[in-house]
């Protein structure tokens, strides 16, 4: 996973001050309405606090005046995936970083972006309440969520705000095919992804006998089932379908579904979910002797997986979202501006943050406001080179001609071997 682009030029800057956009009671009513009816769908009582959504960057009289535009964040900032929140978080931040340098203009103000980050932990119900809170926290749009899990009850209470959402990382195909005007994706989605895993493991790779094991969440088992739509879909054959039993990170046992896997005589084992489930279910896999090939999904082909599969890890394959950054134009630069800022290297999905960030500043910078009723028409047909990748979205919001790499590891490294699509 990973991918890329350089600071943005060619931003065009004509007079008009971006106005607020106070809501409507009638609004703020439908609002909390969608607020409790999510959380009721996550929890079985819902939280208390009612959300109203707020008009972002209110512009200041008078066109000397710097322009505040606030852009939300959530992703898990704590708890098992946090490095991977980070990674995001630190990718946003680096766009905010160069446009505010940069001196970006909405209309005839230089704008000031400034990140508002919220801690989701990966708990949908958690995700409802970061997206209410933004929603009245006077913020442009947002940048997430982390979990497809968390990224498709929170669209709700953005879509009632009008507020847009721009999805860094989330890959259910739901999350943009619920009709809603405010959601975006600047990553390849499952049915790209999966979907290209599963005509290879049929088509090129000859597999014969397929095995899936998926973590039952809502990124894990939606991957695994576009997966196993596709194998079918290509003519063949999946001798066994299992799922982890409990989110244990890299100690779950998966000693009863390999049984199944191994009496069915698998030869391929593809995997949804993450890379630390993923390298426990490597090392068991070899532990038993086992000779099927492992292929996983998104989220698996980090450094992370390598230590702690171990040995064990060569030779897996896994197909991420996305191109190679060092194959992108921007994509070793944009690597060395990261460390240079945060002292660390790009962990997986940091280009996707930063291209999610431009999007929205190119959208507002282009409608001259910073009012999502301006500038969402805008976004819908923006077009730009990303670090990524050439962002544009469909009428859905999807992202256009997503691309994804198969890794393999090698002498205890992931290297790419080939990328299909964008």
């Amino acid at each position: 996973m990973r991918l890329r682009h350089a600071p943005r030029r060619s931003l065009h800057h004509l007079p008009h001050p971006a106005p607020g956009w106070p809501l409507r009671p009638s609004r703020r009513t439908a609002l909390l309405a969608v607020v409790l009816g999510a959380l009721s769908c996550v929890l079985a009582a819902a939280p208390g606090g009612a959300a109203h959504a707020a008009a972002p960057g209110a512009a200041a009289s008078g066109a000397a005046t710097p322009l505040t535009v606030r852009i939300g964040f959530v992703a898990p900032l704590s708890g098992e995936y946090a490095d991977y929140g980070h990674d995001l978080q630190n990718g946003v931040q680096l766009a905010l970083d160069e446009a505010n340098a940069q001196g970006v203009k909405i209309g005839d103000q230089t704008a000031h972006f400034e990140l508002v980050s919220i801690d989701d932990r990966a708990d949908p119900r958690l995700g409802v309440q970061a997206a209410a809170r933004l929603s009245n926290q006077d913020v442009a749009a947002v940048v997430g969520h982390f979990n497809s899990g968390t990224a498709i009850p929170a669209s709700r209470i953005y879509e009632s705000a009008g507020i847009p959402m721009i999805d860094p990382a989330a890959t259910n195909p739901v999350i943009t095919s619920q009709g809603f005007a405010n959601v975006f994706t600047v990553i390849s989605n499952d049915a790209q992804n999966a979907g290209m895993a599963g005509a290879w493991a049929v088509d090129v790779l000859k597999a014969r006998r397929i095995a899936i094991v998926d973590d039952r969440s809502a990124f894990g088992q939606g991957e695994a089932d576009v997966f196993e739509r596709t194998v079918k879909a290509h003519g063949g054959t999946v001798v066994a379908r299992e799922f982890a039993a409990g989110d244990s990170g890299d100690v779950v046992d998966f000693g009863p579904q390999l049984a199944h896997i191994k009496a069915a005589d698998a030869d391929l084992l593809y995997f949804g979910g993450l890379a630390r489930q993923a390298a426990a279910l490597v090392r068991q896999l070899k532990a038993r002797s086992m000779s099927a090939q492992f292929v996983g999904g998104g989220g698996v082909a980090i450094p992370e997986f390598v230590r702690l599969a171990g040995q064990a890890g060569e030779g897996a394959l896994a197909w991420e979202y996305g191109r190679p950054l060092a194959q992108l134009p921007d994509g070793p630069r944009f690597e060395q501006r990261f460390k240079s800022r945060f002292g660390a290297d790009v962990l997986a999905y940091a280009p996707f943050g930063y291209d999610a960030a431009w999007a929205a500043i190119h959208a507002m910078a282009a409608a001259k406001s910073a009012n999502p009723d301006a500038w969402r028409g805008t976004l819908r047909t923006l077009s730009f080179g990303g670090v990524t990748g050439r962002i544009a979205f469909d009428e859905q919001g999807a992202l256009r001609n997503g691309a994804s790499t198969l890794y393999q590891v090698k002498q205890g490294a992931w290297v790419p071997v080939m990328t299909r699509g964008g």
